[in-house]
């Protein structure tokens, strides 16, 4: 029974090589082959990636109605996949998109699925995945005995790492049938995707509701510019409608890994902590010194961050 990273897309997503790393530990664990099926136009750059993972198929699927993503045909045609190759395991990086696709492809095809996975590991005639629950405060371990099983892995705990050898992969096409799907929902309008994306920055300035207004989050924008990052934002004030959802940060935002996380304002909930977790470094800055966020922040700042911002502003530009 094979183990199948599902993938789509014109541009390789972040966090692809560690689902790949974590893909080919587990099949080397339970002895079985690791395919890549790659859907859209990064077929061609995922060869290059495939051949340092194991990969002993890159499997490749292309149709008109796959050019701009839909969740009817996207699961159509996983599932006709799944039907042909039978795998036993099927993978996906969990991006905003496999939040959709995974739990219904699973329902199409009857099998059990887990999210927010991020080990795997064979137990008898079972698999056991442990994901995190309740916004990354705990962690479960699940027991799945069906034949085949989805887990939507999210990557920001894995380091990427090379198989021991490294092999070209067998490339093959994969014909799948999508006349008869029509889809149900259209997007009409969405964000421009134009610009550098907040999961690539390797610093990221956020803010939250301790900057007190739509105005002050210009101090972000600011200091985030000064220091050659991106800013970000936490989830109640992209709901207060001061920033838009293409920098929030969190569990049902942006999943960041910077070298730098700088959190002015964010108490530090679980849900925008799932975010920003694995950052190699977080400085906080809050005036309420039990704020949640000083437990993951490696230098902190009890204060007022409308009082901090700018003397950091300074430092930066000076």
């Amino acid at each position: 029974m094979t183990v199948v990273l599902c993938t789509w897309g014109d541009a390789i997503e972040g966090g692809t090589e560690e689902a790949l790393t974590l893909a080919n530990k587990f099949s080397s664990a339970v002895g079985s082959d690791l395919n890549w099926l790659v859907i859209g136009g990064a077929g061609d750059a995922a060869g290059d990636i495939a051949a340092h993972y194991g990969v002993k198929h890159l499997d490749r699927i292309s149709d008109t109605k796959l050019d701009s993503f839909g969740p009817d045909a996207m699961v159509e045609a996983l599932a006709q996949y799944c039907e042909q190759h039978k795998p036993g395991t099927i993978l996906f990086n969990q991006t905003i998109s496999a939040r959709l696709i995974a739990p219904r492809l699973a329902g199409r095809l009857g099998i059990p699925v887990v999210m927010n996975g991020f080990d795997l590991s064979p137990n008898s005639n079972s698999l056991n995945v442990t994901a995190s629950a309740f916004g990354g405060d705990t962690h479960c371990v699940y027991e799945l005995t069906g034949e085949a099983n989805i887990v939507s892995v999210v990557t920001t705990s894995i380091v990427a790492e090379h198989a021991a050898s490294a092999s070209s992969p067998e490339t093959r096409e994969i014909n799948v049938n999508l006349e008869l799907v029509d889809e149900r929902f259209k997007v009409t309008e969405q964000p421009s995707a134009e610009g550098p994306r907040l999961e690539d920055a390797d610093i990221i300035v956020s803010g939250g509701r301790g900057l007190g207004s739509a105005e002050n989050y210009g101090l972000i924008r600011e200091l985030a510019a000064q220091l050659g990052g991106l800013p970000g934002a936490s989830r109640v004030i992209v709901d207060e409608g001061w920033v838009d959802s293409s920098h929030q940060v969190g569990l049902t935002g942006k999943i960041t890994r910077p070298g730098l996380y700088l959190a002015a304002g964010i108490s530090g909930a679980s849900q925008h902590m799932a975010g920003c977790s694995a950052a190699k470094t977080i400085v906080a800055i809050n005036k309420d010194q039990d704020a949640s966020i000083y437990r993951y922040a490696r230098y902190g700042i009890v204060g007022d961050c409308l009082e901090i911002l700018p003397e950091l502003i300074k430092a930066a530009k000076a």
